[in-house]
């Protein structure tokens, strides 16, 4: 049987020493805000451009660290990333976040990809908890009606994922991909506790909808990944970390906005997604990143994030339902972590590693993708959930 006290302590212990690696490594004292990388021997990157992904999620990541603990040097940090972003990365004249900046903070790409517009509302929402700052809630409300406006399809639901920087339409951005559903959901969900307008849990609803109406395979139990502008599935790739991320999702959604009917869905979701992203685990409890049903493909390399999504869907499995296997579950994923993606040596967590174990090559500890959200997140989700 699981100690849950002692997962909670390792928790506690794991989340203090990502945030350490963060202020140590990744904070650009000469030009500002944090560096747009940093390698896997805790080298930076100076003249790496800066990524609104990457600093929404230091921005995430701080202000909910300081909202669980209170530490103080939590909250300088999260000042510092708030501050950035206002400065660097929102666009004055078209709205919204720009989706690159140059080293020394001039926009790179003005691309409004609607990730990265979820990444900065979900962050201003948790910052406003903490600060209780009007210009973070402010900014959160002013995203979320640009993406509305631009990007939500009245028609069809869900969300067309990019476009230029003035807002029109990519030539190939009527597509419709999962991730940004379950970001721009996550976000909302994280808007609605600080701003509880009746449009905003409309469109969690309509996104509940969506996952239920198109993106949930329910007969296999996983998700599709990608889509036309009609819902017309584009790509029979399973992705075993989007699984595990829309098992607890959904249901933290469904329960945010009190709604009885997405709640006891969201309920089944968490075991038959756990279930199916469970399919994607190796005799050594790491979690493949997915695999081709077509060609009967497995992508065996274990990436870092779906082993966090892993650690919290697998909890809240074991919350919703009341067997120990998924408790066990979710610990075991924790064990793989902490014995081959953790770099014990040097601090915070691979990008991820091959079969054999060793480091994936050609990634960094710190980069556009590579964030201190998916790992911070499973520290805290499980802290709070242990309770």
């Amino acid at each position: 049987m699981v100690d849950t006290s002692l997962y909670k302590q390792e928790m506690e212990q794991e989340l203090d020493s990502i945030l350490a690696y963060w202020m140590q490594y990744a904070v650009d004292q000469e030009r500002g805000g944090f560096f747009g990388k940093v390698n896997n021997d805790n080298v930076p990157d100076p003249a790496a451009d800066k990524g609104v992904v990457l600093n929404a999620r230091i921005l995430w990541a701080f202000t909910a660290a300081y909202n669980l603990t209170g530490t103080p040097d939590y909250l300088t940090i999260a000042d510092r990333a708030f501050a950035y972003i206002t400065e660097h990365f929102i666009d004055a004249e078209f709205g919204g976040a720009y989706w690159t900046v140059d080293a020394a903070g001039n926009k790179a790409s003005g691309d409004k990809r609607v990730m990265g517009q979820a990444a900065c509302l979900h962050a201003m929402a948790e910052y406003y908890k903490a600060t209780g700052l009007h210009a973070a809630l402010e900014q959160a409300a002013r995203l979320f009606n640009l993406v509305e406006q631009h990007a939500f399809d009245r028609e069809r639901l869900g969300y067309t994922a990019t476009f230029n920087e003035d807002w029109s339409a990519m030539n190939d951005g009527s597509s419709k991909v999962t991730e940004d559903q379950l970001h721009i959901l996550e976000a909302y969900t994280s808007l609605y506790q600080v701003l509880p307008e009746p449009m905003v849990k409309e469109r969690i609803e309509d996104l509940l909808d969506v996952f239920d109406r198109h993106i949930i395979d329910h007969e296999s139990g996983h998700l599709e990944t990608s889509f036309d502008a009609s819902w017309q599935s584009q790509a029979s790739l399973v992705v075993y970390g989007y699984d595990m991320n829309a098992a607890w999702l959904l249901e933290q959604a469904a329960t945010v906005i009190s709604e009885e009917k997405w709640i006891n869905k969201a309920k089944e979701w968490a075991i038959s997604l756990a279930d199916a992203a469970g399919e994607g685990l190796d005799d050594d409890d790491g979690l493949s990143y997915g695999y081709h049903p077509e060609q009967d493909r497995q992508e065996n390399e274990k990436q870092y994030w779906p082993q966090a999504e892993a650690m919290i869907g697998f909890l809240n499995a074991w919350q919703v339902s009341g067997r120990d296997k998924y408790l066990k579950a979710s610990y075991a994923s924790w064990e793989f972590t902490r014995k081959h993606i953790r770099d014990s040596q040097q601090g915070e967590w691979w990008f991820g590693v091959n079969e054999d174990y060793s480091p994936i090559a050609g990634k960094d500890k710190v980069d556009a993708w590579k964030s201190p959200y998916n790992n911070t997140r499973a520290c805290i989700e499980i802290i709070r959930r242990l309770n």
